[in-house]
């Protein structure tokens, strides 16, 4: 009986050992499973990350440029029509009179007509 009580306490002693080294190659996979789990998680994040900033960055060149300034060439054109039918037409430099027809004659006898 000896014989058999020693062999029911090693044969409980082994199957604890393989029960304590199963725990521990479960527990060592569930470790890794969960380390790459969080490591695809944070590659996630990034890519979010990433996405969202392209994204801002889309939204704003395209508000800026609906919120571009462009000339009002119908006002321009109106205002020039204006001008022209007061009388003489002028440009910025001559004013609304225009040019003196004096002021053309290049018959003087000074330097350069004047």
């Amino acid at each position: 009986m000896a014989i058999s009580t020693t062999a029911a306490i090693l044969a409980a002693a082994g199957a604890m050992a393989a029960q304590t080294g199963y725990s521990i190659y479960s527990g060592e996979q569930g470790r890794k499973q969960q380390k790459n789990a969080m490591r695809r998680q944070e590659q996630a994040q990034k890519q979010a990350e990433a996405r969202a900033l392209s994204q801002q960055r889309s939204s704003e060149q395209a508000m800026a440029a609906a919120n571009r300034k462009r000339p009002d060439i119908s006002a321009i054109m109106q205002a020039a029509q204006e001008a022209g039918s007061q009388g003489a037409a002028s440009t910025m430099l001559t004013g609304p009179k225009g040019v003196n027809p004096d002021d053309l004659d290049m018959a003087k006898t000074s330097l350069l007509g004047q």
